[in-house]
């Protein structure tokens, strides 16, 4: 080989073949996860906040453009009807239908359709043309307007188009810029596989999973395993709507209203596509599901392969869905491309939808499985009979089961931006009222001193309050004080007799400073923290912004907060059971929820394992003779060649034994070991040990400390 022919350094190591850390050690605890939003990845000004450019934006501007957009069909992507409405539903939809509410991820709020692997999963097919019409639209408004706000408002707009008066949308939304890659959905290797459940029953599946298969969003619509049976996927509807954090009469609501516009698409055979997005040639320029042998445009293109409209007026709000679902009697049979779907028995030339491309041709209408599901489930049967008998009520219904689907991963309506902004409040939203800043603080700290309340019982109260937070869909943390309320407040990770005692002392002391029950909670916390740095000889410097309400049960939507329990704290060194999960990537996906980086996880649980802050004041971890001393101490021993570590008789838990006596001197568990075992994490652990960097552990858990304190304090954000 001549030099002018070899390869260049790379040897493909900028590419996916080439063989990395994790292939020569899979087993390694894998941090990436606590770095998905590195501001690295980030093409905008550092000193750029979108939710600031975005109040800026000429809103109606953009909604006249999108209007106009609906009705503007392209050569290279003709609208069916002439109308883009459908599509834009469709994409807004499987944006926002991500979402799962036991770990609050996926959802619009970030624009991760734009990305891998939801740009290429199979139920999203042909998604990437409905972005790339939207993308003059973009390019116009440029950083005023998201990717995340748009696609979710193209639906919106496209309802309008259609006539639904919608309730309301709300900008605010953030693009993230890389995918979400260890984001978990599904252990499927193959897709549209199904490894997720322990049995046949629909609930057995996988937490914190959703939907049914890798690669779509809800049920596979031509029935269970892709085997008509309404019924069968009636259980399937209610188990994914479910976990989506939809009610019975909102999953009505939503296939009827989601499927009262537009159509399916398998006019063709499915085989001649070409790959996905992410598989695609570079002349693809992004764009995936091609086919290059045949049109594959407009009336011949292949989606889910299920082909036809819905409705007689697929470009029209009406009630046509129901009409069709009730009037006629409807039998299962095979698309142009294969697949399952239900026609109607009999049906009048009158009562079919004209061909999306020729007005001169009828079409046969379809339903889906789990449209089907909405007839034959009895308890779906009644919610569809009251849609169908009043019309008006089904549009209320689905227009706020619409804009929960497209708003629930925002978090609190105080995130909310723009014009349509709805002033009702919703139970979902997770409102708090505006608490209190009229009080003395420093009184308030010394009455807290003066309680009798101790290090422990202050510390852990604060932690317990704000670490239900979930960055994921912003819901949670100690903004509310929802820790006094069921079920939270008997929650065994927050060990309500503990808790209760706690409270008990705090009210009082509250109601005579004038401030909210939350705002003493996170005050008390940081005293305690105040009092555990004297105990080692130093003072600590903890920020503290009043304005946290307290709210009530009536606010408190007690079934959705269940998924908020914690089973696990890595930080309090808890676990509820066994779990097949290692402890230690438990405490990442604690860590990620609240946002934090491995350097602030590292931090957190050296600070508080020297406080003794686990649960239940276990010992374990707690590597240091001076407990409640907010110390280095943890950092100090783990790193320390004094001690030999060796798996106790209990499970799960090691002895700490001193080189010098073969006597053991402390217990530990997998998340403390992992501080020493892990290159990454004993380098951080490394930089606390120093003799020179007391003070930046200090400084340092004070800040990730107020970190997670502040976290719901949306507030301050803007």
């Amino acid at each position: 080989m001549t030099d002018a022919n070899k390869c260049p350094v790379l040897h493909g190591a900028a590419t996916p073949k080439a063989t990395k850390n994790d292939d020569w050690w899979p087993e390694s605890l894998n941090l990436d996860i606590l770095h998905q939003h590195d501001r690295k990845t980030n093409p905008m000004d550092p000193d750029f906040k979108y939710r600031e450019a975005v109040k800026s934006l000429d809103f109606d501007a953009l909604k006249q453009d999108l209007h106009a957009l609906m009705t503007d069909s392209q050569e290279w992507w003709p609208a069916d009807w002439g109308h883009y409405g459908g599509l834009m539903i469709r994409m807004a939809w499987h944006s926002a239908g991500s979402y799962r509410l036991a770990d609050g991820r996926g959802g619009g709020g970030t624009g991760n359709l734009r990305f891998a692997p939801l740009n290429s999963w199979p139920d999203n097919a042909n998604l990437d043309k409905a972005r790339r019409l939207l993308w003059p639209i973009k390019k116009k408004y440029g950083n005023k307007v998201s990717w995340a706000d748009l696609m979710i408002l193209a639906g919106n707009i496209a309802y309008e188009s259609m006539g639904l008066k919608t309730f309301g949308f709300a900008f605010g939304r953030e693009d993230i810029w890389h995918p979400e890659k260890d984001t978990y959905w599904g252990a499927e290797k193959e897709w549209l596989d199904k490894e997720r459940y322990a049995s046949a029953d629909s609930d057995s599946m996988d937490n914190p999973l959703a939907a049914v298969q890798m690669g779509l969003i809800y049920v596979n619509p031509e029935g269970v395993d892709s085997k008509p049976d309404p019924l069968k996927t009636a259980a399937d509807v209610r188990t994914t709507f479910k976990r989506m954090a939809m009610d019975d009469e909102e999953t009505v609501a939503l296939t009827a209203g989601g499927h009262t516009v537009g159509k399916a698409h398998g006019n063709g055979d499915a085989s001649l596509l070409g790959p996905e997005p992410e598989a695609g040639d570079i002349e693809d320029q992004g764009f995936g599901w091609l086919n290059k042998t045949k049109r594959g445009i407009g009336g011949d293109t292949v989606t889910s392969g299920l082909e036809g409209a819905w409705t007689k007026n697929p470009t029209q709000w009406d009630n046509g869905y129901f009409y069709l679902l009730f009037n006629y009697e409807w039998e299962s049979k095979k698309s142009p491309a294969g697949a399952w779907q239900w026609e109607p028995i009999n049906i009048k030339e009158e009562d079919k939808p004209v061909d999306s491309e020729d007005p001169s041709i009828r079409r046969m209408p379809i339903m889906t499985d789990a449209d089907m599901a909405m007839v034959r489930d009895p308890e779906y049967r009644k919610i569809s009979e009251r849609f169908y008998n009043d019309p008006d009520y089904f549009a209320d219904v689905f227009a706020r089961a619409w804009f929960k689907l497209t708003h629930r991963d925002m978090g609190p309506k105080e995130r909310y931006i723009g014009p349509d902004v709805p002033k009702e409040d919703l139970i979902w939203q997770d409102v708090v009222p505006k608490g209190s800043d009229d009080y003395d603080v420093d009184h308030l700290k010394q009455s807290i001193r003066d309680s009798g309340l101790n290090i422990h019982d202050m510390v852990t109260t604060a932690w317990d309050s704000a670490r239900t937070f979930r960055h994921s869909d912003m819901r949670g943390g100690a903004n509310g004080a929802r820790i006094q309320l069921a079920p939270l407040n008997q929650w065994a990770g927050n060990e309500p007799e503990k808790l209760d005692r706690v409270l008990k002392a705090l009210r009082p002391l509250a109601e005579n400073a004038g401030a909210s029950l939350a705002d003493t909670i996170v005050l008390a916390g940081n005293v305690g923290l105040e009092m555990a740095a004297e105990k080692a000889g130093k003072s600590i410097n903890l920020p503290f912004t009043k304005g946290r309400g307290d709210a009530t049960a009536k606010m408190t939507d007690a079934e959705s907060f269940e998924p908020l329990e914690p089973l696990f704290d890595g930080f309090r060194n808890w676990l509820k059971a066994d779990y097949d999960t290692k402890p230690e990537e438990l405490l990442l996906e604690r860590a990620q929820l609240l946002g934090l980086t491995a350097p602030e996880m590292t931090v957190l649980i050296g600070g508080m394992r020297a406080m003794g802050a686990n649960h239940g004041q276990s010992k374990h971890g707690v590597l240091t003779d001076r407990e409640g001393a907010l110390s280095p101490d943890f950092f100090s021993n783990i790193t320390s060649m004094d001690y030999q570590w060796k798996s106790s008789s209990e499970k799960g838990v090691y002895d700490v034994i001193e080189r010098e006596t073969g006597e053991t001197k402390w217990t530990a568990t997998r998340v403390d070991l992992i501080f020493g075992s892990h290159s990454i994490l004993r380098a951080y652990a490394e930089v606390y040990a120093q003799d020179d960097n007391e003070d930046k552990f200090l400084d340092d858990f004070a800040k990730a400390w107020t970190k997670v304190m502040n976290a719901d304090r949306f507030d301050l954000d803007d």
